[in-house]
């Protein structure tokens, strides 16, 4: 979920939520984005609530200090609580292409899911249409919807191996890579081509883990031929050095 301070005392009333995206929504928990700085990054969360409503009451309880701008419930309800062009609260501490203050650059998008349960279709359904809209609105690319657990590694791990990435990789709408077969595994290489892709250093069994809940869920053990054949082909069409590496 969104991270924040953790909350004291009682908790206010919200306000209802909005659904449209340039409106205010239910959530006081918002400022400027610093620095004149607009959206370049989608982050996609989970709440790890038991409930959607219990999830939005959060989000939009002032004393908790955390929101994102989007909601969506497993039965497909999307609902704004944030404006997008305003800077919500849901990235915490991490960093994304050396960006620090992601909040700043992003649009937060929670999906109602404890977080050991698989994703609704029609939750999905409803993510591919907002991902369509928020996309076009500001002109994110495929590689600009990101994990909360890609920014934060270790420290975050939403949404989780049980969200399909592929999916969405298919319709455009985030990246993904079938590779079998690239540079030998070696955890320097990875680490570094990890950084070009957007990845904050981190400790490298961090990394790895981090990189693998998104792009080889399945995967346990050492570093392997099949997690550095991932890595290099998403670094080669999507990293900031990607020419040093195709056709490695």
């Amino acid at each position: 979920m969104a991270t924040a301070l953790p909350a004291h005392g009682i908790r206010r009333r919200s306000r209802p939520c909005a659904t449209d995206p340039m409106a205010g929504g239910g959530s006081p928990n918002f400022g400027e984005r610093r620095g004149g700085a607009t959206p370049e990054l989608i982050v996609i969360h989970y709440t790890a609530m038991e409930s959607c409503a219990a999830a939005r009451a959060r989000l939009c309880d002032p004393q908790a200090e955390v929101s994102a701008h989007w909601l969506i419930s497993e039965t497909g309800e999307a609902i704004a609580l944030v404006a997008e062009e305003m800077r919500a609260w849901h990235a915490g501490a991490g960093a994304w292409g050396g960006l620090e203050d992601v909040n700043s650059r992003s649009i937060g998008i929670e999906l109602a899911n404890r977080g050991d349960a698989p994703f609704p279709e029609p939750q999905m359904a409803a993510l591919e249409r907002l991902l369509r809209a928020i996309m076009a609105r500001w002109g994110i690319p495929p590689e600009g919807v990101i994990a909360h657990s890609d920014l934060a590694p270790g420290r975050k791990s939403d949404p989780g191996p049980r969200f399909d990435w592929r999916r969405l990789a298919l319709q455009g709408l985030a990246v993904w890579s079938d590779a079998q077969s690239g540079p030998l595994p070696a955890l320097p290489v990875f680490a570094a081509l990890a950084q070009t892709l957007g990845y904050p250093p981190v400790a490298d069994d961090t990394l790895l883990a981090a990189f693998r809940m998104r792009f080889n869920p399945r995967a346990e053990g050492p570093l392997s031929d099949l997690d550095m054949a991932r890595m290099a082909d998403l670094a080669a069409r999507f990293g900031a050095d990607g020419d040093q590496w195709r056709g490695a």
